[in-house]
Order: structure tokens, then sequence, then C-alpha cells
């Protein structure tokens, strides 16, 4: 197991950016850690890597205490891999050898079956002989993860690592990715600010913001429970709506997904139209409800200025 305990990081100057941070990660876990940037998640990446020393809290695995560079000669642990940003990519040589920089020659066969395997979780088996330099960014990043787990780390920690990739790839590469490391029961922790790393893979997702975690849970519960708009902002589009807006008698504000506002035949609640966006699957619907601008989902284009009228559903949940 993996123990965050306490930790406080200040850089220079004395600006904090990392205050009393604890969680737990098992065996096989997906811990996301989602913030805007600046929030410190990559900083919190490279104090559990043991890229910095700490003056407050300590990072344990299995009960040891793991420390920073000034007390280990080559900073980082043995057990543990780390893939930042900028991928650290050998240019020169093919996908393939990137990939298999790290294993042993001794066992020739067994090492170009790890390749191969790797190359084929990363979808990018067409691309093994050709050189990185002549790869795109995503097809980079998609190497550079395989060949962070060439090795068969316990812990992967991951920096952004699909920023790069483009959508249509991003989510076959998620499901391929995290099957594999639940498999191997590699525990992993992401730092990211797109939800979809988090929601739909993750066993619980801490929420950073202005040095702490401000929420922390399974992902359903903190996309039902968000105890703010920034939280929920995270995952959806979000309405901000006070409750003497939606005729409730009593004092506050709601939180409400665009899914949790229905459009029916009649009701106390009318609403104007401003536009309609095509989304796909459905119209995301742009309203005024009396003063307020609101998001509201709907199966068929509504015409501007056209009058609607609505319900809340599922708000008990969502209360500010």
């Amino acid at each position: 197991m993996l123990s965050i305990q306490n930790i406080s990081y200040a850089y220079p100057k004395n600006k904090t950016i990392l205050r009393n941070i604890s969680f737990n990660a098992k065996d096989g876990d997906y811990i996301a850690l989602l913030g805007e940037s600046g929030c410190g998640k990559s900083t919190l990446l490279e104090i559990i890597y043991g890229l910095m020393d700490l003056e407050k809290g300590e990072v344990l695995y299995n009960y040891v205490k793991l420390l920073g560079p000034k007390y280990n000669l080559i900073p980082g642990h043995s057990f543990m891999k780390y893939l930042a940003q900028d991928f650290s990519l050998m240019p020169y040589t093919t996908a393939a050898e990137n990939v298999g920089e790290f294993l042993s020659n001794i066992y020739k066969d067994q090492k170009q079956a790890r390749i191969k395997e790797l190359l084929e979780v990363v979808d990018m088996s067409a691309y093994a002989n050709i050189k990185v330099k002549n790869l795109s960014g995503g097809q980079k990043q998609r190497i550079a993860i395989a060949r962070v787990l060439a090795k068969e780390p316990k812990v992967l920690l991951l920096d952004e690592p699909f920023s790069h990739i483009d959508n249509f790839r991003k989510n076959n590469l998620r499901r391929r990715l995290f099957r594999y490391l639940k498999l191997q029961n590699i525990t992993c922790i992401v730092a990211t600010h797109d939800s979809t790393d988090a929601l739909s893979f993750a066993d619980k997702i801490h929420i950073i913001k202005d040095t702490k975690i401000i929420a922390s849970g399974e992902p359903q519960n903190i996309y039902m429970h968000p105890k703010t708009k920034y939280i929920a902002s995270f995952f959806n589009e979000i309405n901000e709506i006070p409750n003497t807006v939606l005729n409730n008698n009593t004092d506050g504000m709601l939180l409400l997904y665009p899914e949790q506002i229905k459009i029916v035949q009649k009701s106390n609640l009318k609403a104007t139209v401003l536009k309609s966006y095509f989304k796909g699957t459905h119209y995301l619907i742009e309203a005024t409800l009396k003063t307020h601008v609101i998001l509201i989902n709907s199966n068929v284009s509504i015409k501007s200025n056209e009058s609607i009228y609505l319900e809340t559903i599922n708000n008990h949940l969502l209360n500010s």
C-alpha cells in the first residue's frame, strides 16, 4: 500500500503549493488527482516519486518511509515509474527501441515479446520500427506510456498522460491501459484536469484547490454530490440557481447538471429559449429562467424565443 501522510510543500519565497495532503492507495488502485493548472498535482507526483525533499509529512510504501534526493544518490524509487509531460524519449531510435531501452538483452526473445505486448497495449504496433523523431506528439506520448510499463512497476505515476492524443484514439487507449493496469495489479496515480480520465476508470478521486484536497471519494459519489460549483464543473456544465428562482421556499442555491432539469408540458417554471447547441446525442438548450441563464438537455432542437416549462429532478442530491 502507498500512503501519503500530511504532506505540505512550499516553493522558495514561502509560496505554499500543497498543505496537509493525505490519502492511501491499495495495490492495483487507480487514484485520480483532479485540479486546475498550477494547483500542485505535478508537484505531488514528483514528491511521491522522490524528486523533492519534504519538510512536513511523509510518503510510505508497505509501511516503509520513502526518502527524497538528500538521501538517494539517484532520485526516484526502483519499484515506481513516473511519466512527466516531457516524455524523455530518445528521438533517433525506433519506437520499439525506446520501449525496450531498460529491458535486459540477456533474454532477447523475452525482451521482444515484452516490447510487442506493450506496443499492442498502446496501439502502436504498426509504428514499432519508426524513429521517434518522426512520430506525432500523441504517438510519442503513447510510446512513453509503454516505456514506463516495460519493467512492470508496482506503482505508476502519470502526469496528464493523454494530453497530446486525439480524442478518437484517447478513449480506446484509456480502456486498454487501465484494463492492463488492473490485470497486472499496478497502482496508478494520475494527475489530470480531464474528468474523463477519472469518472469511468478511477477507484477514487481527489480534487485539489488552494493547496488542499477539497473533495475525495468514489467517482459516482463525487459526481452526484458535489459540494461546490468548482467541483461539479470538472464533470459537466453546471447550473447554480437560487432556490427562490425555482419557487422553493428556502434560501441558498442549487447546483444542477443540465440532465437534472427536465422539459415538461406544463409547470410553474417557465423559461425562454436563447439557443440550441447540437451535442451529437442530444441538444444543449440555453434559456433564461427569470433573470438567470440556465442550461438544459433536450432530445430535440428548440427555436430561439420559444417558451418551455421545466421541472428539476434529483435536486436533493445537489444541494449547495
